[in-house]
Order: structure tokens, then C-alpha cells, then sequence
């Protein structure tokens, strides 16, 4: 059964606050994490590069936190990216490493550790900044699912917008299964497999929004894959648009409608980020 498309509730997009704009100068590349076998001196330098990109974070700013699918790195969300900077958000990404040291590859939970120890380390540093609205491609949709849902990211963000995100898995992950050694992922990515299962257990954090955008014309996340099971939810919006699965990150009308999603609620007082205490 199709999810209700509701987007007569989004307000329609104004710009973000000007002040942030001169902010924007860093690119994707500037926020980097990698996973903990990297020496100590490499280490050190990702966190002087985080260092320096977060200088440039101004209170009253919007930030946005970037996520990349399967097989690609943060260089697929350059267009994306400049939107939103021209726009007025200030854009956060996490490298998600894998094969190569490059491509996302890995497990889908131990990429969701790698945004937490991010996110929390950029909020003890920055207590004060607004929360975030994290925008996830593909895979990606699926680490800031489990970050939120599993690991507490539901207190640091406000709204997440999937694109093109095998919500219930998608049947051409068994086209993955001979290098599943060297992606791992593409098994809890299996329509019906384990990990999709327990992804589904429990309600989605009630303050947090989920704005799952989907197409049929999809052929690597084909429909319904992309649907959210919105019943009783109705912080979880499932909007159809139209293109391919690369589309998601071109698309102008796409972008519009992941604009629609940013302002949603902006007029309003930003709710003050949870402490990561437990």
C-alpha cells in the first residue's frame, strides 16, 4: 500500500539566515573520519582539520551533516553540497573510508560509531550549536537510521531527509554477494536480511523528523524499497519524486523538495541539543 505523500504540510523554502553565509568556505573534504586503526599521527591531523573547519561555525547557523551511499565518496555530493552553502547552511560531511580507504563499503553500524564520535565530539566543542538536519544518500540514509534509532543521534538532530535509502532493503544487494568480503554491507542491505529487521523494531524518536524521498523510476532502490512505514508516525513523511537513483544528488526539483524539508519548522525555536550524558 503507497504512503500518504504529504508535502502540502512543508512551508516553502526561504533563505537561511544570511549571517552564516561568509561562513561557508570549507568543502566536504575539510571534516574527516576514519576508522581507529589509523596511526596516531594521522589521527591527529584529521582532528587539527576538524579543528579548523569548525572555527568557521557561527551561532545562529544552519548546520547540515552530509551522508554518502554505497561505493562512493563524499566527491558525489560536491553539487549537493553547493546548494546548500549558496543557500546559507553550513555543511558538515563525514568520510565513511572502506575499500581503498575511499569508498563506503563498510558495515552499516560501525559507520553510524563513526557519526557518533563525530557529532559528539563537535558538541562538546560547540554545546550551543543548533541541532542538526543530517541528509543521507542511498546507504548513507541507512547509518544516520541507525545513529539515530541505536546509538543517540536523536539527540543532536532535528531532521533527516533519506534519498533514494533502501529503507526495506533492496533485492539487487544479492548482485553484492561475491565481494561481500570486501563490502560487507551489501548483506545487511538484502531485503528482509537481519539488519533491516532490527532496523524496523521500535517507533522513529518523536522529535525527529524523517523525510524519506523515493521514486519509482529508481532501479537500484526500486519501489516501495525507499517507503517508510509511516503508521502512527507523523513526524515520517514519504514524498515521491521523480528520476534515477543518481538523480537524488542533481536533480534541481529534487533539491527543491529536500529545501522544503530544511525549512520546515525553522521559524521556530530550535530545541536545545540533549546532553550526550547517559
Amino acid at each position: 500500500m503507497d504512503a500518504a505523500i504529504a508535502r502540502d504540510s512543508i512551508p516553502a523554502f526561504a533563505t537561511a539566515d544570511a549571517a552564516c553565509a561568509p561562513l561557508f568556505r570549507p568543502s566536504l573534504e575539510t571534516v574527516l573520519v576514519r576508522p581507529r586503526r589509523e596511526s596516531p599521527a594521522v589521527r591527529a591531523e584529521l582532528g587539527a582539520r576538524e579543528t579548523a573547519e569548525e572555527a568557521e561555525l557561527g551561532l545562529g547557523c544552519s548546520p547540515v551533516l552530509l551522508l554518502h551511499g554505497l561505493f562512493s565518496t563524499p566527491r558525489t555530493l560536491k553539487v549537493l553540497e553547493r546548494r546548500l552553502r549558496n543557500d546559507g547552511y553550513h555543511v558538515l560531511s563525514v568520510r565513511l573510508g572502506g575499500l581503498a580507504g575511499r569508498f563506503n563499503t563498510r558495515r552499516i553500524d560501525a559507520l553510524a560509531e563513526l557519526v557518533r564520535a563525530r557529532v559528539e565530539r563537535l558538541y562538546s566543542r560547540h554545546p550551543k550549536l543548533e541541532p542538526l538536519t543530517v541528509i543521507a544518500h542511498s546507504k548513507g540514509g541507512l547509518v544516520a537510521s541507525y545513529w539515530v534509532k541505536r546509538l543517540g543521534g536523536h539527540r543532536f538532530v532535528k531532521t533527516v531527509v533519506t534519498m533514494g535509502t533502501p529503507h526495506r532493503g533492496t533485492p539487487w544487494a544479492w548482485l553484492g554477494l561475491p565481494i561481500a568480503a570486501l563490502a560487507p554491507s551489501v548483506l545487511q542491505m538484502i531485503s528482509g536480511s537481519a539488519f533491516i529487521r532490527r532496523l524496523k523494531e521500535g517507533a522513529w524518536p518523536a522529535h525527529v523528523r524523517l523525510v524519506s524521498l523515493y521514486s519509482r523510476s529508481d532501479a537500484i532502490v526500486p519501489y516501495p524499497a525507499a517507503v517508510v512505514d509511516a503508521q502512527g508516525q507523523p513526524q515520517i513523511q514519504n514524498v515521491e519524486v521523480a528520476g534515477a537513483h543518481k538523480d537524488f544528488l542533481l536533480r534541481r526539483r529534487i533539491y527543491e523538495e529536500v529545501r522544503r524539508a530544511l525549512r520546515f519548522g525553522e521559524d521556530r525555536p530550535a530545541e536545545p541539543v540533549l546532553s550526550s550524558a547517559a
